[in-house]
């Protein structure tokens, strides 16, 4: 096996981007999360002053279990409960995809069914979050270990979904809201998938 060797002569902007995002990333753990429950997320968007947005990623522990390369798995058909938060709260659905975010690691084979998958989901059950088994590289090597492939990320970010605020929505209009949401969603990878590399044939799976 050829090893293949990191340059050590970074240039100093690659650098300074570098120390620039683990410094974003470091404030947003500090002073950025909250509880995704009903509760936090409602608080967020109930301030008179508004002003206020919720970033939430849908597809959690599940979905973290198909993130392979070239793969474009959502599991949001059963995430209904922020729809119905948006909708208590009058807030707007705005659909957000980042191409890219499969490519930073390489997952060992666990199709549905398999004996990993199967281990994964039950402990998953127990301990509350999954456990991918993945690697990408290493920080003087390119060829294993835990530190993300150098993979471009592009965030595209769909038209605000306009939304009634309605105090006690029914299942009817969750419903038809959610619909809504997973069909913008699903226009804005269409709509950017051909500038990313993405080939024509694919196309966003909901489960």
């Amino acid at each position: 096996m050829k090893v293949e060797f990191a340059p050590l002569n970074i240039p100093l902007a690659r650098r300074l981007q570098t120390a620039a995002v683990l410094y974003f990333v470091l404030c947003f753990l500090v002073l950025g999360p909250v509880s995704v429950s009903k509760k936090s997320v409602s608080h967020v968007l109930s301030k008179e002053t508004g002003g206020n947005i919720s970033v939430i990623v849908l597809g959690g522990a599940e979905e973290s279990l198909d993130a392979h390369p070239g793969k474009f798995t959502l599991f949001i058909r059963q995430r209904k409960g922020f729809v119905k938060i948006a909708l208590t709260c009058g807030a707007y659905l705005v659909p957000v995809f980042s191409f890219g975010e499969n490519e930073l690691f390489k997952q060992i084979s666990n199709p549905e069914g398999s004996w990993l998958r199967t281990l994964q989901n039950r402990m998953q059950k127990v301990m509350g979050f999954a456990l991918p088994l993945f690697h990408a590289r290493g920080i003087f090597q390119y060829n294993f270990g835990l530190i993300p492939y150098r993979k471009p990320i592009y965030s595209v970010v769909g038209h605000p979904i306009p939304v009634h605020q309605t105090p006690n929505p029914t299942s009817e209009q969750v419903e038809e809201l959610h619909q809504t949401y997973m069909e913008e969603l699903r226009k804005l990878f269409e709509e950017h998938k051909g500038k990313y590399g993405i080939p024509e044939n694919e196309t966003l799976i909901f489960r």
